[in-house]
């Protein structure tokens, strides 16, 4: 079995991705908050003391993904064309629902950047909401499709 991420002589490596074509790319991934019911009022009427907090989270998610490469080794650095952060209360399960968008015309994906992007943007909702409660939750980070490349498009199964 070969390794992507190691050379011949077992050390870490950076893919070479210089012979590879530059294509259209997107990757979509999401992350959840669960909060108390009082956390999620709060944050859906904008009155927590740090202020507007999806604001702040949606400005630190596009951060996120642009710091990507910065954060996690051996992953290119990537001149990302389109970042979007959308966010989805949902006061049944208490929880805030983050959904990224990377899109790129590259010679590599921007799947770890989508990534990036949601949970940067939990963890600032984390920040920002952890002085009315602490007991908040980040869970179910995964990529949810990602399209271009010589891959075949992909997306995650319906686990419902």
């Amino acid at each position: 079995m070969s390794f992507t991420h190691i050379n011949e002589r077992g050390e870490a490596a950076m893919v070479d991705i210089s012979e590879k074509a530059e294509t259209a790319r997107e990757a979509r991934a999401e992350a959840f908050v669960k909060m108390q019911p009082q956390t999620l009022q709060l944050l859906e009427q904008q009155q927590l003391s740090k202020g507007d907090v999806l604001a702040v989270a949606r400005v630190a998610g596009i951060q996120g993904a642009k710091q990507c490469s910065t954060l996690i080794p051996l992953c290119h650095p990537l001149m990302l064309s389109k970042v979007t952060i959308d966010f989805t209360l949902d006061t049944e399960q208490n929880s805030l629902r983050i959904e990224s968008r990377c899109k790129i015309v590259a010679q590599t994906g921007v799947e770890m950047e989508a990534l990036t992007a949601v949970s940067v943007a939990a963890l600032t909702v984390y920040d920002m909401c952890k002085a009315v409660d602490k007991t908040m939750e980040i869970s179910g980070v995964k990529v949810l499709s990602k399209s271009g490349g010589k891959s075949a498009d992909w997306g995650a199964p319906n686990r419902d």
